[in-house]
């Protein structure tokens, strides 16, 4: 019996079926309706730069909304006057593209969509990376077709493997998508009228935070955020959040660890990468060292985990945050660190969704507030601990590596009420002469003055609208 391939015809009849605005002018309503993120506005010009010759990636983790992000895109592009036969969308994951590189790829699509000339294209590639050696044939293509953009969409997973290599130098411009942030939650669940701006004095200038007309309003969406907050479509779903596990554990974690980095890069025991995810899960922003981490691993070696950890963070599941001690003074040896999840919704969806009264609710809040640093490229927290006490999130200068300011996340208003308990703060404060603080709450707002220095005592939930709100405005949108 001899084994059939895919005809042309098939393959014709997908990519016609992949770009219906070549009939219909438009997007599928499905998609258009969907709101747009706020990390659109950002995209949407490096879509439009033809005159550098480079191609477009797309990086985030899974469901966090690229391909509805590049559906907006192919939208905005129609809308913008190109025609739409000239807006190639191939999804490179399906079966019928199996063996096929991205040059015959566009060949079949320009057949197809019935141009002319693979001139003044837009081509978008959604899931590149599961094409072997995806660098190399979308290298040759910005080479090889200049009057063309090409677009590509990928796993953080696959972060790692190109920018590792030199295939792509000088030809891939990347933009990340991360889970979303607290601001564009409350964006997207038109909460905006909660939001007000909210001047304070900081290091003698106004700087912009965001307060709330309904802090008990705001606090439950933030405990929602928690829960549910990080993916557009489960924020939208009532049946998803029933069931957060189904959807997050199964479409989300365990595509990533079950099938993207093993595919990727080779992993054999996927039960040891498993346990390791859920132990650092359910532990999110505690302090680990590899030694105690091999050892409730059940004796996996130190360097397998370690190895183990830098996948878990190109998968942009998890990021390590490095220690400083009480003078600021980083260590040479990085032998304890914390780590925490990218998105604090991971963590409801393998174990159960918290209260605000939850015993884990402080570790979920301060998973949530340095998931809003970490959209931030540029910007490298650490934590400082020492033998008695502990910071836990410190900015430091790049030229000198001295403290910027310090932070200290509580999901409480005793400290707002008896700032004295905040030793910890106030001893690293003083050592290293900081004159203004930030510490969170549950609702309490306002700045107090204590041994010469500034508490700024911010409601966690406004805290961490104002990190992601800062940082979008920072990145122009």
């Amino acid at each position: 019996m001899s084994l059939k391939s895919v005809s042309e015809k098939q393959i014709i009849d997908r990519l016609k079926f992949e770009n219906p605005w070549w009939v219909r002018k438009e997007i599928e309503d499905f998609y258009n309706e969907m709101p747009r993120r706020l990390y659109f506005d950002l995209f949407k010009p490096q879509v439009y730069e033809t005159e550098i010759k480079r191609a477009l990636i797309l990086m985030g983790p899974r469901r966090v909304g690229k391909t509805v992000m590049l559906y907006h895109t192919v939208q905005d592009l129609i809308d913008s006057g190109i025609p739409p036969n000239r807006i190639i969308f191939i999804t490179v994951e399906s079966p019928v593209y199996f063996n096929i590189g991205l040059d015959e790829m566009l060949q079949y699509a320009i057949q197809a969509a019935g141009v002319d000339e693979a001139s003044e294209l837009f081509v978008f590639f959604d899931e590149i990376q599961y094409l072997k050696n995806w660098e190399v044939h979308l290298k040759s293509l910005v080479d090889s077709y200049k009057k063309c953009k090409f677009i590509a969409s990928g796993s953080a997973a696959a972060a790692l493997k190109y920018k590792s290599l030199e295939s792509g130098a000088g030809r891939f411009t990347d933009f990340l998508l991360p889970p979303l942030t607290f601001n564009e939650y409350v964006h997207l669940k038109n909460l905006d009228t909660l939001i007000i701006p909210s001047k304070v004095q900081w290091k003698g200038s106004d700087k912009t935070f965001y307060s709330t007309t309904h802090i008990e309003e705001l606090n439950r969406h933030f405990i929602d955020y928690l829960n549910f907050g990080g993916y557009p479509e489960v924020i939208f779903s009532e049946k998803i959040q029933a069931n957060p596990g189904r959807f997050i554990r199964q479409d989300i974690i365990d595509k990533v660890l079950l099938r993207d980095l093993p595919s990727l890069y080779g992993i054999r025991d996927l039960q040891e990468l498993y346990s390791l995810f859920t132990t650092i899960a359910y532990n999110t922003g505690n302090e680990f060292s590899l030694e105690t981490l091999s050892k409730e691993s059940g004796g996996v070696k130190k360097q397998t985990i370690k190895t183990y950890i830098e996948y878990l963070e190109s998968a942009f599941l998890i990021k390590t945050v490095k220690r400083v001690g009480q003078n600021s003074k980083r260590f040479q040896r990085d032998n304890f660190f914390k780590i925490y999840l990218t998105n604090p919704s991971l963590r409801a969806a393998l174990f159960s969704p918290l209260s605000a009264t939850d015993d884990m609710i402080g570790n979920m809040v301060e998973t949530a507030i340095y998931a809003q640093w970490m959209h931030r490229d540029w910007f490298t927290p650490w934590y400082a601990r020492w033998q008695n006490g502990e910071v836990d999130m410190v900015s430091l200068s790049e030229s000198n590596f001295r403290p910027i300011w310090a932070l200290e996340v509580k999901w409480s208003n005793r400290y707002f009420e008896k700032p004295r308990g905040l030793k910890s703060l106030l001893k690293f404060s003083q050592e290293n002469k900081l004159s203004n603080v930030l510490v969170t709450s549950i609702d309490k707002e306002g700045s107090q003055q204590l041994e010469g220095i500034n508490l700024h005592f911010f409601p966690a939930a406004t805290y961490a609208y104002t990190v992601g709100r800062n940082t979008l405005d920072m990145k122009g949108v």
